[in-house]
């Protein structure tokens, strides 16, 4: 008995197709659409972009962009945070800033959704890890705790007052406890 198989798509036929919302990752040769965010993943992700930006952008260091498609190692995938070092941001001949990130983030931020399956978004941090992405975290806020991810997929679990790593050269100090504080809008 014959098993018909579906074609697999490759990465040019995904970036042709219309994006969807929330945004889908393209990884492995399998589209996984995000799940819509909901409360605590938008204050974790906007309060993210502010705090690195409130310091990385002022000194040209770094800047944090929220849900940017990053296509990079045969993957298109849209981390909840993008860090790209400054003098890495895709620019136009006119200097405007790009489109198009065709190039690795140097620090991914995922923050697990409820219902997200942890696996699917383990295996985008560690594509990024395999591409030369220098930090990654995979922050759970049902457990508190952050896994960091480094070069050769070196994995360290980060809980409570334990100090969070951050992309070098920008100076920020971070503990797991005051990134989960920001959730208590007291």
């Amino acid at each position: 008995m014959a098993i018909a198989t579906q074609p697999q798509l490759t990465l040019d036929e995904f970036l042709t197709l219309p994006e969807t919302e929330p945004a889908s990752d393209f990884i492995n040769g399998e589209i996984i659409q995000k799940p819509m965010p909901q409360g605590e993943h938008s204050l974790l992700q906007a309060t993210l972009c502010e705090t690195i930006n409130s310091i990385a952008r002022n000194q040209k260091i770094a800047y944090a962009f929220p849900e940017l498609r990053c296509t990079f190692g045969g993957a298109s995938i849209v981390p909840d945070v993008s860090v790209f070092r400054w003098d890495r941001i895709p620019k136009t001949a006119s200097g405007r800033i790009a489109n198009r990130f065709e190039i690795h983030p140097d620090w991914a931020i995922e923050i697990l959704s409820p219902n997200q399956r942890l696996k699917k978004v383990l295996s985008k941090l560690l594509h990024c890890s395999r591409n030369s992405t220098e930090l990654g975290w995979l922050i759970n806020p049902e457990d508190e705790s952050v896994l960091g991810i480094f070069p050769g997929q070196r994995l360290e679990l980060y809980e409570g007052a334990d100090k969070l790593p951050i992309l070098d050269g920008i100076k920020l100090e971070l503990t797991v406890e005051q990134v989960f504080g920001w959730l208590s809008l007291t």
